[in-house]
């Protein structure tokens, strides 16, 4: 991840292409990670957006120890989950879920996921709530570690391993539901 890091560095010392690259990089599973919380591409994208923003006119510090995606996922997720509490305030006492909804089969999803079998999962894996979706998103598609993951989500390590254990067992039924073998994932 230090290359990360050294674009973020190049950028604050007034190379631009150093934030081009970041953006490039990170973009599209931002979105993905993101949708997850949000549930609504168009705001997704806005919450994106605005996190790359973020970075770029704030210029937060970041810690060269650390894991540069660690931190801008961290990033995106405070400014998701406010978006959620704004959305949530101005509506009425019901879930979120039953408010908005993700239009199916996105391109950005095609294009990132690339294969049947992963838009499957990805489509099965939209069904869990926010934090099941969360955690296996960041460990399966993200490939983050355990320790990131409960950085990200403001969560203990073995928080983190029970949300796992709930989520893939959440998953396996959504999965059998839907007529797939769940060993097949």
């Amino acid at each position: 991840m230090g290359n990360d890091a050294d674009r973020y560095r190049r950028f604050l010392d007034g190379d631009d292409n150093g934030l081009r690259e970041i953006i490039d990089i990170y973009y599209n599973g931002l979105t993905l990670y993101i949708c997850g919380i949000v549930k609504d591409i168009s705001e997704t994208e806005d919450i994106v957006q605005e996190t790359f923003v973020k970075i770029a006119v704030k210029k937060p510090k970041f810690d060269p120890k650390a894991s540069f995606k660690t931190w801008l996922f961290t990033i995106a997720r405070n400014i998701a989950y406010n978006y959620v509490k704004r959305y949530r305030s101005r509506m009425s006492d019901q879930p979120i879920e039953d408010h908005i909804t993700l239009s199916d089969g996105t391109d950005l999803e095609i294009e990132y996921l690339k294969t049947q079998r992963n838009i499957d999962l990805h489509e099965a894996m939209k069904k869990l709530n926010p934090d099941y979706f969360q955690v296996l998103y960041l460990m399966y598609f993200e490939d983050l570690a355990t320790e990131e993951i409960a950085s990200i989500m403001h969560r203990s390590k073995r928080q983190i391993g029970d949300l796992v254990y709930r989520s893939k067992k959440s998953l396996k039924s959504i999965l059998e539901k839907a007529g797939f073998q769940y060993e097949d994932f």
